[in-house]
């Protein structure tokens, strides 16, 4: 699954050592389908995104909501149990009461009744006293006797009606205490009946979250593949590098041991040359010497015009000899290829003894905020590898240092994604890019724009994704930035 980029960048060097280039509209016509179809990709997960934020804060509120109304049932549920036992608690203090009440009244209705039964037996009452004929002293005995016995029958029927007035006030508290049992029983029931309802709602509440956190794992485990998948594309690139290294080396033995060889040659034919031209002259001297002035003219001139050969050829040689060798065609091809698309003048070459690698300080790829601290742990699960600058869109990404561009794709989980090589096995990695302006195999120095700022493989805000990888390992780029 993760050799799908690679095969892509090698079959791209392939092409341009070929020369197999596509016309400017097959290119046009490329890169309007590939933006039209990441344009639908983002639209489609930024509208996943937003529901997912909606779903989340309602989910959120209604737990809040929820569990609010179970506290506050709970609580009135509490209140009422207290309240209802007070209740039964008194209720059954005025039972005793009333009990007791009724128990003192039968005690007075029958003291008194067993008074007036005495008083009618006994004949005893004013008239019978006064009528009697006795002496005074016997009557006023007689009724000093009446009063008192009058008055504590008076005294009986006052205890008997608070006796009654009491036991009608116990009744009436009785009633009432059965009343507020009664309303407390209701309210219990139906704080009961809604604590029920609230319990459900959390449920549901508790199923929608749940859901949601499975979502989210499902979002890391994304995250994980893409990291994986970032990591097998910079694994295969710098295999790739180090073979295109390797094969730029023996090219490089080839080609010097070809113009050694070639200069070689043009050494022994510039030797040959000359003693040739030496002997023409030789051979002339002697023939101007026994030709005397009286021999055909012809002969002399043709020894001159073969002399006047001779040097030519010997200038030709040196002339040749001097030049240096050219490189071969593909060679050339594999060096120019630093021109950028679009813009004229002389192509950009990689330095002769290639890239040195990165040093320390080099200049930032964009000015912005930095999120997502290299080695802290990300939201989503797992450790950041890089740090995201957070910069306005269509802002200026710039490389960090010269090098010579090796991928420049789409990649999900990072969008349009670029990685430069540095040479010494250091990489530079620029994702979440609007737009990619150069291409593989173009040559960058520190501070060309190679992109712009953009929010793409499903990113929210605008930012920059940068990462630096030495030997494929990711090292803290701040460590790398200047300060």
């Amino acid at each position: 699954m993760h050799r799908g980029p690679v095969i892509l960048v090698l079959a791209l060097w392939a092409g341009l050592a070929c020369g197999a280039e596509p016309t400017l509209a097959q290119k046009q016509a490329r890169a309007q389908q590939e933006r039209a179809e990441l344009r639908a990709q983002i639209e489609s997960l930024q509208k996943e995104i937003d529901s997912r934020e909606s779903s989340r804060r309602d989910a959120a509120h209604d737990l809040k909501a929820s569990e609010s109304a179970i506290s506050s049932a709970s609580r009135r549920l509490a209140e009422l149990a207290s309240e209802q036992k007070q209740a039964e608690q008194e209720l059954e203090r005025i039972d005793a009461q009333t009990a007791k009440q009724k128990q003192v009244l039968a005690r007075r209705q029958a003291e008194l009744g067993d008074q007036l039964r005495a008083q009618y037996a006994g004949g005893l009452s004013p008239w019978t006293a006064l009528l009697s004929g006795d002496s005074p002293q016997i009557v006023g005995r007689d009724l000093r006797y009446l009063g008192y016995i009058t008055q504590e029958q008076a005294g009986a029927v006052k205890a008997v009606r608070g006796a009654i007035d009491k036991l009608a006030a116990l009744q009436a508290r009785t009633e009432a205490g059965r009343k507020e049992l009664a309303q407390l029983a209701r309210e219990a029931a139906e704080q009961k009946a809604e604590l029920e309802k609230q319990k459900e709602q959390r449920r549901e509440v508790l199923d929608r979250v749940e859901a949601e956190l499975k979502e989210q794992r499902g979002q890391a485990e994304r995250l994980a593949r893409n990291d994986q998948r970032l990591g097998g594309l910079i694994s295969g690139l710098e295999k790739a590098i180090a073979r295109q290294a390797e094969e730029a080396r023996i090219a490089e033995e080839k080609r010097r041991a070809e113009a050694a060889r070639k200069a070689e040659q043009a050494r022994l034919a510039l030797e040959r040359e000359r003693a040739q031209a030496r002997k023409a002259e030789q051979a002339a001297r002697q023939a101007q010497e026994q030709a005397q002035r009286q021999r055909d003219q012809l002969e002399a001139e043709k020894a001159r015009i073969q002399v006047e050969q001779a040097r030519a050829r010997a200038r030709a040689a040196e002339e040749a000899a001097a030049r240096p060798p050219a490189p071969p065609e593909a060679g050339r091809e594999a060096e120019v290829r630093g021109t950028v698309e679009g813009k004229t003048g002389a192509p950009r070459l990689a330095p002769a003894g290639g890239f040195k690698g990165l040093a320390k300080g080099a200049p930032w790829p964009v000015q912005g905020q930095v999120q997502g601290k290299f080695g802290a742990e990300r939201p989503e699960g797992g450790l950041w590898r890089g740090i995201v600058l957070r910069s306005p869109e269509g802002a200026a990404v710039r490389a960090i240092g010269p090098g010579r561009v090796v991928y420049a794709n789409w990649l999900s989980g990072f969008g349009n994604i670029m990685i430069i090589d540095h040479g010494a096995k250091y990489l530079s990695v620029y994702a979440y890019n609007q737009s990619l302006q150069k291409r593989v195999g173009d040559i960058v120095d520190a501070g060309d724009t190679i992109a712009t700022v953009g929010a793409t493989g499903g990113q929210v805000e605008p930012g920059l994704y940068f990462e630096i990888r030495h030997q494929g390992t990711p090292v803290n780029p701040l460590l790398w930035l200047r300060r």
